[in-house]
């Protein structure tokens, strides 16, 4: 029933246990021939040179990726690593991000050009903003917020589903030096409360509504609550009204259409240093303890830079299938294509409800993206709705050259689906909120147009990526262990949490003095590729064997009636933990047979017996009607680890649906877990 794919090459990744390279080739299910697979996979001379000049001459190397920019003050060093971990980069060096990502490309006679795409099948709408356009609106805006009061230093929060305007608002907001903060709409009242407390902005802009598949989110009603509860109140709020969705009531004296807002003045940009703050943005889960990551204005030279280094850029139509909400919003929705003057799509959507599994390839089509960097969740469900690809025939991808994946793991089945359909390399790489930017990647800019199969590429220019013991001693090439930065990080890296200094070295400099934690588990192989298997905290011990929930799942997802699965970490009491498995079971297509739930998990036993040994101890599974997953599409695994021990378990806001955990419970005490259990609970 399963499908074997190319079983040889996965082994290497399938069986991490804490072995060196020389151990693996004493077992029985990894042989030399597995290893000597993962050598030169096209790493070429000018990569390796640039690699090299990175960590050697690193001065050298970045002051070159600062010209990429419009400067009005020259820095004075490029470097300053005096204060370890809070290194800085273009000292003394001021510039206009908001210039260089709009005002710019007007200058230089592209205006009339496509800026912003906003295809929104919610509403059924396609809106194009040009460059001019932008400036218009952005520099109104900003004209207004700075009537407003809003200086160099204040703090703009932003709460917006995935519209132009939320870019408008980060744009104009950095106009005048000032620094936003976007919080994810899918975040309740009282997480957004958190986040004004913390961050205390002058002003607040947000959004009447937003639109999910099968409701509208009320924005404002929220906005009202939160403000509410919280003990800071901005001087008043900025009101886009979504006149075909729905309008809002308004705060007499506190609130002001988006509309009269752009009918101020236009200003001109406000240049600042490139170590002072971007922005703000808030992980998920901070709700008792906020934990802002602050970003460096220097910050957007590197995001340029990587639009054609790494993702082979430098003209033409990008989208990133994210939310402004998380980084990858901010990185690659809005600076990072607007500062290399391309076109930025924003989708306001689904892959498959609305209203079909068309719609990714409809969009490639219809503006004609040449990249696209999504989730591997995205196509699972594709693959899981559409295996055979009917909707996707409807339409012509021709346009594409690349796909981009980063996020979660990426079983080899999916990608091969993704590849055989859109016939384009799908290229994952690996970074972090904190990173900014990728970490390891294939690299296009340098010609690096593959990666070792399951690996993350390789290290970016300007990170040194090694694996640690627990002890700090570093591991043998192939050894799994701790993935960590050597100091100093390159530019663009977090420069500190808002307002805890001391909390950002904790977290993530303390474990391994010298080195950034990534808290990933992973390693590093002869040529410098990175595999990256699982959260350091997804690692099972199952009798003193390491094992990765992402090693096994892609076996999993390897059997032709799965459609997706996770792992987690269940109690034994002689082995200490056993994998535990939650499977989603794909529909039959047109005249395939039916088959059993329990014929479906004995082969999947099987399965992982045949490609990983009886050492996994892999003899528990059970399907369910599907997994919960958070809005950018990552598996809640710790969720479900602590519901099979019957521990209370607290949901994130960012859930896309809470009611799956109900029959996830259910499912857990079949196999004889979560007997105790309370009811999650969801963040509110």
């Amino acid at each position: 029933m399963y499908q074997s794919g190319d079983d040889i090459p996965s082994k290497i990744e399938k069986n991490i246990f804490e072995s060196s390279i020389s151990e693996l080739k004493k077992k029985t299910f990894v042989t030399a021939a597995d290893i000597e697979r993962y050598g030169d996979n096209g790493v070429t001379e000018e990569y390796t040179k640039a690699y090299r000049q990175s960590l050697e001459d690193p001065e050298g190397f970045w002051a070159e990726v600062g010209h990429e920019l419009h400067w009005t003050k020259p820095w004075d060093r490029v470097l300053d690593d005096t204060n370890r971990p809070f290194t800085k980069w273009w000292v003394g060096g001021e510039m206009s991000v908001c210039y260089n990502a709009v005002d710019r490309h007007v200058a230089a006679g592209r205006g009339e050009q496509v800026a912003l795409v906003h295809d929104s099948p919610m509403t059924d709408t396609v809106r194009r903003i040009t460059y001019t356009e932008l400036q218009n609106q952005v520099s109104r805006l900003a004209g207004k917020l700075m009537d407003l009061g809003v200086s160099r230093g204040c703090r703009v929060l932003i709460y917006m589903p995935l519209i132009p305007e939320a870019i408008v608002a980060m744009l104009a907001t950095n106009r005048i030096g000032a620094i936003h903060s976007v919080v994810f709409g899918g975040f309740a009242a009282r997480e957004l409360r958190t986040r004004i407390e913390h961050a205390q902005p002058t002003v607040i802009i947000a959004a009447s509504c937003g639109v999910e598949p099968n409701k509208i989110v009320r924005y404002k009603d929220i906005l009202d609550e939160a403000l509410c509860q919280s003990s800071q109140q901005p001087r008043c709020c900025i009101i886009y009204q979504r006149r075909r969705v729905l309008e809002c009531q308004m705060e007499k004296g506190r609130d002001i259409c988006w509309e009269e807002a752009l009918e101020a003045e236009p200003v001109s940009c406000v240049s600042v240093e490139a170590n002072e703050p971007l922005y703000i943005l808030y992980t998920s889960g901070t709700t008792d303890d906020p934990k802002g990551i602050q970003r460096p204005c220097g910050h957007a030279a590197t995001l340029c830079w990587t639009m054609h280094a790494v993702y082979g850029l430098r003209k033409g139509v990008w989208w990133s299938a994210s939310d402004l909400g998380w980084v990858v919003g901010h990185s690659y929705i809005c600076y990072g294509p607007l500062l290399a003057g391309l076109t930025s799509v924003l989708y306001e959507g689904k892959p498959d409800r609305t209203p079909d599994p068309g719609q990714y390839f409809r969009i490639i089509e219809q503006h004609r993206v040449n990249a696209l960097f999504t989730i591997p969740t995205a196509f699972r469900v594709l693959k899981r709705i559409d295996p055979n690809a009917k909707h996707a025939r409807r339409y012509c991808c021709k346009s594409l050259r690349t796909v981009f994946i980063a996020g979660e793991h990426c079983d080899q089945d999916t990608r091969n689906w993704a590849e055989r359909i859109l016939n384009v390399p799908v290229l994952n790489h690996w970074w972090q909120t904190e990173t900014g930017s990728p970490v390891t990647a294939a690299c296009l800019g340098y010609n690096v147009k593959s990666v070792p199969p399951h690996s993350a590429g390789y290290p970016v220019p300007g990170y040194d990526v090694r694996a640690l013991r627990e002890d700090g001693t570093e591991c043998q090439l192939g050894e799994v262990g701790r993935l960590v930065l050597k100091l100093p990080l390159p530019p663009g890296f977090a420069s500190t949490l808002w307002q805890a200094d001391e909390r950002f070295k904790k977290v993530y400099f303390e474990s391994y003095p010298g080195y950034y934690d990534t808290q990933d588990a992973g390693w590093v192989s002869s040529d410098g590729a990175v595999w990256v298997v699982a959260r350091a905290d997804d690692v099972i011990n199952v009798a003193g064997h390491r094992l990765s929930t992402a090693a096994l799942e892609d076996v999993v997802l390897k059997h032709a009636r799965v459609a997706d699965a996770v792992v987690v970490g269940a109690p034994d009491p002689t082995k200490g933990d056993v994998p535990l498995c939650l499977y989603v079971m794909r529909p039959p297509q047109d005249d395939e047979e039916i088959v059993a739930e329990s014929t479906v998990t004995q082969e999947l036993i099987a399965l992982v017996r045949h490609l990983i040994g009886p050492i996994a101890a892999f003899r528990k599974a059970v399907a369910v009607p599907a997994l919960p997953r958070t809005r950018s599409g990552k598996a809640l695994r710790g969720a479900i680890a602590k519901l099979a021990r019957s521990q209370l378990v607290k949901l994130p806001a960012t859930i896309e649906d809470a009611t799956i955990f109900g029959e996830i419970k259910i499912a857990l005490q079949r196999c004889g877990y979560a007997i105790d259990a309370p009811d999650p609970e969801l963040t509110c």
